[in-house]
């Protein structure tokens, strides 16, 4: 039986594969995300691999598969390996993309479109380990388990939050592998590639602000005009200069490049701040931030509107309270007339740093890259993740495709690609840590 993996033909199916399932569009809302577990299913039939379709709603279903392990002592769910991914996508303003985003183009040595990233391109590269384990007929003592979930996106509420609820044990692993952290070819300058392994993750607050007034005739202004208070409160957001921190999880990243001689020594906040402000990615690491993400009003270009109301996407670092950081909130809105919603708060505890999978990740990677660093990371996002930590289970961002930061920035943004290099190497990767952590 063959036992060493065809990279080229592997990286020809997972481009073909990845570009068929941009062409399945699961954008949530509403999700659909039924298509892509039967897809799915579909794909692992081939291989003679089974699984299980799961029901919140019917076109909601997520798909679990699973290889027993060989070892009593180690088979099981709470021994399990974990390749966690979901299939829902965010949203497209199609007519800003250079490419139609559900396309599945491949060109210029990238596939593009909607989910490129985040996170279809992970979806394959765990579904062609797993089912290279079964095709190459790998001995693993651990059981290595498949599961293409649903609603992410959107906070899980018909996905991750429906199984705590439904079936808390498939939440039980030795270790989930999920999104969460990547690699990245140009992290604060360094000429090195630097990979990461998220162990925790910025806790999302969505909030929705609300003003009323009374109605009126555009020709007849009067002051107390729900849309304008609403523009003050959003103008005082928006111009709030939260404070700069380094929150212990965060410190232990730049520990980790000053330990591997990439920096001098962890910044100090000084430093920081003035990195940050031109650096997105690094300005989300160190702050509490809030987008203005949506805003409604009015009926009717004369008509003063009668209610108003914006969202937020709020982002708290390990750390920070929500009920604090609402308190703050509303201290600078400073305006008892404007209501404050809560929408949606994740909570959940980083994973232990110790795990295995940290030498193992390191050990892979210096053997593809030498010059290559590996370090923890918090998530600026929030994922799946953080409800299998919330039983005990380890769960970790890693998604080892390395990628530029301008690359990496079209995740939730226009022409949202990934590079077909980037694909093959976290395919070699992945498959040699997954390799040994089952074994």
């Amino acid at each position: 039986m063959v036992t060493t993996p065809d990279w080229d033909a592997l990286e020809d199916e997972a481009v073909r594969l990845l570009s068929e399932y941009i062409r399945l569009d699961t954008s949530n809302p509403p999700g659909n995300e039924t298509i892509a577990a039967r897809w799915f299913a579909d794909l692992l039939a081939r291989d003679g691999i089974t699984g299980t379709f799961y029901t919140p709603e019917p076109d909601r279903q997520s798909f679990i598969a699973r290889l027993p392990g060989s070892d009593p002592a180690l088979s099981g769910q709470e021994h399990a390996v974990v390749l966690l991914n979901h299939t829902d996508v965010v949203p497209v303003e199609a007519r800003y993309w250079t490419h139609p985003p559900f396309a599945g183009v491949v060109q210029d040595g990238y596939v593009w479109g909607r989910g490129a990233l985040d996170m279809k391109s992970l979806g394959i590269l765990e579904y062609l380990v797993f089912v290279l384990v079964k095709r190459l007929g790998l001995p693993h003592r651990r059981d290595l388990v498949f599961f293409a979930i649903a609603d992410e996106e959107a906070g899980g509420a018909v996905g991750v939050e429906w199984f705590a609820r439904h079936h808390p044990e498939l939440l039980r692993a030795f270790v989930v592998i999920n999104e969460g952290a990547s690699g990245m070819t140009d992290f604060m300058g360094l000429d090195r590639p630097v990979f990461g392994i998220a162990a925790g993750e910025k806790t999302p607050l969505w909030l929705r602000l609300r003003t009323e007034g009374p109605p009126g005739h555009g020709s007849m202004p009067h002051d107390q005009n729900a849309l304008v208070r609403l523009v003050e409160a959003l103008h005082r957001i928006a111009t709030w200069e939260r404070p700069r921190r380094l929150a212990p999880e965060v410190a232990a990243t730049f520990e980790a490049l000053a330990e591997a001689g990439a920096m001098p020594a962890a910044p100090s906040l000084d430093e920081l701040d003035r990195l940050a402000r031109r650096t997105p990615y690094l300005n989300a690491l160190t702050r509490d931030t809030i987008s203005l993400t949506t805003a409604h009003a009015g009926i009717k270009v004369n008509v003063i509107p009668a209610a108003c109301e914006a969202t937020l996407d709020c982002r708290l670092l390990p750390g920070t309270s929500a009920e604090e950081f609402l308190e703050q909130l509303r201290a600078r809105i400073d305006d008892p007339q404007v209501q404050i919603e809560r929408i949606f708060l994740a909570e959940g505890p980083p994973s232990p740093l110790d795990h295995p999978l940290f030498g193992l990740a390191r050990s892979v990677i210096r053997e593809h890259m030498e010059e290559a660093l590996l370090v923890p990371e918090v998530c600026v996002g929030f994922t799946d993740s953080r409800t299998f930590r919330q039983v005990g289970t380890p769960a970790y961002g890693f998604s080892p495709i390395l990628a530029s930061e301008e690359v990496r920035r079209t995740i939730h943004g226009h022409d949202e690609r990934v590079p077909i290099a980037g694909l093959r190497l976290g395919l070699q990767i992945l498959f040699n840590v997954v390799r040994q952590l089952i074994a």
